[in-house]
């Protein structure tokens, strides 16, 4: 059975090498680039990578379908240029191939680092992620942020973790939060959804109530806590946003 993995990018030059090193196991490697303009195709490409730009961003789902559409092998995995396959998990994967009965998808435990410490509780662990299929079993929704993988078949589970180094720094976190809190508020606005500042600031207050009390975000410590006000942070701006797109809509 053949696998290819799939890998979306942007301006990722710091995390493709590293995620790609991991993955000489599969068949084909395509990535598909949203005209990044530092290192990450020819990066990309001495990596054996199958590297096809594309000159907009329609969006996550709809871009990671566009990587879909190219794959050939009768398996797909799907990651994030910040992700890295373990070798448990790598065996666990190729085990999964050699089979030829059982699920045709795939989820699995992932680990992700806030600033430098990977977070237990908070929301982020267990974080249960679809990643492996049967090509055909399953594709992207047309989210513009924060897509799903829309499936058809029994799920079935793998237990080695998927490592993902989210926010190496506080850099990486205010720049995630405003670019992903501008995608909300489109996509709000697309599904005709409104917004309220008052609505933006009981949505924020909720986000960091559920992330630090509901989830336990406190016994990660100092910096559970800086993750629960981020967190609050980015939902209160993506209300926030969408309430100052209505009011120009409105001509106010």
């Amino acid at each position: 059975m053949r696998l290819s993995v799939i890998v979306i990018t942007h301006n990722e030059q710091a995390n493709i090498g590293d995620c790609l090193k991991g993955l000489d196991f599969a068949d084909e490697i395509i990535v598909v680039d949203s005209s990044s303009t530092d290192q990450t195709a020819d990066i990309a490409r001495r990596l054996g990578a199958q590297v096809h730009v594309t000159p907009d961003w329609p969006g996550f789902g709809p871009q990671k379908n566009r990587a879909l559409a190219l794959a050939k092998g009768q398996w797909v995995l799907s990651l994030d240029a910040d992700e890295r396959v373990t070798q448990e998990l790598r065996h666990e994967i190729l085990g999964v191939l050699g089979k030829t009965n059982g699920p045709c998808i795939y989820r699995f435990p992932r680990r992700s680092s806030y600033c430098g410490q990977f977070m237990l509780h908070s929301g982020w662990s267990p974080d249960w992620v679809v990643r492996l299929f049967r090509r055909g079993s399953a594709q992207f929704s047309d989210d513009l942020v924060h897509e799903k993988l829309l499936i058809q078949g029994k799920i079935g589970e793998l237990k080695s973790p998927l490592m993902h180094l989210s926010f190496p720094d506080f850099e990486s976190v205010l720049d995630k939060a405003n670019r992903y809190s501008t995608a909300g508020a489109l996509s709000m606005r697309t599904k005709g959804k409104r917004a309220s500042l008052w609505g933006a600031i009981g949505h924020g207050a909720w986000a960091f109530f559920r992330t630090y009390v509901l989830r336990r975000g406190f016994l990660d410590g100092q910096l559970g806590l800086a993750l629960a006000i981020s967190n609050a942070e980015g939902t209160y701006y993506r209300y926030a946003k969408r309430w100052l797109m209505s009011r120009h809509e409105m001509g106010h």
